[in-house]
Order: C-alpha cells, then structure tokens, then sequence
C-alpha cells in the first residue's frame, strides 16, 4: 500500500502529534532503502566535500525519483551572496521535486525574503558546522543557561523570519525539549533527545562507513565499513585475476566468443590470402 507523502502542512501538524525520521541520504539506493523502511524525511546536498558529500546535483533527481513518498529537504552550495541567488537558488531545487530548502547559514533578512515567495526553509540551531568558528568549533551548546537562551532566542527569531523548522545539533536534550515546546515550528534532532519534533541522522553514520570521526551523537546500526573493505579485496581480485587471464590469452574460451563453422573459415581464409 502506498504512502502518502507529507505536505509542508503535513510537516508543521506533525509536531505534538507523532515524531518524524529524518535521514540524510547520500545517493538514490540509500533513497531507495529510506523508502522501503518508511522514513518520513530525507535530506540531502551535493558538491559540498568539506562536509564530506561528494555526489552531484544530478544524483539528487535520482534520490528523488527513488524516494517519491519521502518529504524531502535540499540544498548545496550558494555561490553569490543576495536573496536573488538564494531564491534562483531554491527555485532550482523546488523544480526537481525537493519540498523544502535547507538555509542554515542563511540570514533572516533572506529567509524572511524567500518566505514571502513561498518557499519552505528549515534552518538550524545550536552547533551550526557553516558557522562553528564563531562558537570556537565543534562543540556542544546550551550547557550554561545564557547559551540556551541563545539558542532559544535564536529558534524564536528563525521562526518569526518564517523557517519552518530547525535542526537542534547537539543542545542538552532538556533544553531541546523546552525549546520545542516554547515554539511553534518542527524542531529536528541532532545529538539533542527524543523530545524534539523528529529525530535526525546522516546514513553514512547509521551504516556505520563514516570516515574519519563519527559524532558522538550518531548511533551507528550497521558495520558497512567493514563490509566495504571486505568488497573492496574481492574488487581488487576479480581485477587481477582478469589481468592475469589478459596477459594469459584466455579469452579464445567458447562460452564468450562467437564461432564460425569450418566450412565459413576456410571460404575467409581464401579471401583473406588474396588480399
């Protein structure tokens, strides 16, 4: 039985009424697995390898077409630097099917802009990675109250700009969750409790083939990176050994070749004689 998809309304009354998944995906299978297990949400971004997202605008049509019933939040990187680019921007996206915009580093001057063109955006609270040279780095924040009231002003002033939702990235969970109750839009774990509105995980952490450093949030359900190197040795075997069969000249095998009868090859080896 099919789905239906969420609408922008549909995602607003979730909120108080059931939590959201929410999964970053990195291409069209991992799209295609977010949809056979029912994730409500996807979101996804290309060309951005300081983060370590390597895909390219086209693998987000795929994504799309792989996940039609999942709610599905874009965004890349923005060259310029006005609500002009940032509307063509989002146009570009809302054209291949995404459902609302990610804006994290955005100002509220632009969002508020493109919420006057009706486009949906969910920006981004507490630890924000575009902007973790202003907090001195990747850390947590809202562990003194003055902090958490920053991220809860913060919050109130995305919404009042006309975010839909936030991300909330590693806030103590309850803080998250009086944040969540003092506003009225979506708010989606990141490291910050089951009190928010949805809870947020990238899929590489999920199956567990992160490089490098895995957040102490992420919970890791799978082992793919063990997976990943075990096909990788085969990867370089089966090349090898097609190697080895290249230089041994074992492609004359019948069961990969076409043949010519006897009668055929003898009539070509008198025309071949005569040329």
């Amino acid at each position: 039985m099919s789905r239906k998809k969420l609408t922008v309304y549909d995602y607003l009354k979730s909120k108080g009424n059931r939590q959201l998944s929410v999964m970053f995906v990195h291409n069209a299978e991992e799209a295609a697995a977010a949809e056979e297990a029912n994730i409500d949400m996807i979101c996804t971004s290309h060309d951005v390898p300081e983060f370590g997202i390597f895909n390219t605008f086209d693998e987000l049509k795929r994504i799309r077409a792989a996940a039609p019933s999942c709610f599905m939040q874009s965004g890349g990187p923005l060259s310029g630097a006005s609500e002009y680019e940032a509307l063509k921007l989002s146009h570009k996206y809302m054209s291949i099917g995404a459902d609302c915009m990610y804006g994290g580093n955005w100002s509220y001057k632009w969002i508020r802009a493109l919420r006057d063109e009706n486009i949906p955006i969910n920006s981004h609270v507490g630890l924000i990675p575009g902007k973790a040279t202003w907090i001195g780095g990747f850390r947590a924040i809202g562990k003194t109250a003055d902090e958490a009231m920053g991220v809860l002003t913060h919050t109130l002033e995305l919404q009042e700009a006309g975010a839909i939702g936030v991300e909330l990235e590693v806030v103590p969970p309850k803080v998250a969750a009086i944040i969540t109750k003092k506003v009225d839009i979506m708010t989606l774990s990141m490291g910050s409790g089951s009190d928010c509105d949805g809870q947020y995980l990238f899929a590489n952490d999920v199956l567990g083939y992160t490089d490098g450093h895995t957040p102490r949030h992420a919970r890791v359900y799978r082992d793919f990176k063990t997976e990943y190197s075990k096909l990788q040795k085969e990867r370089v075997g089966a090349f090898k050994e097609f190697h080895d069969d290249t230089i041994n000249k074992k492609f004359n095998d019948p069961k990969v070749t076409v043949q010519i009868n006897d009668e055929e090859f003898d009539k070509f080896e008198e025309l071949a004689e005569k040329i």
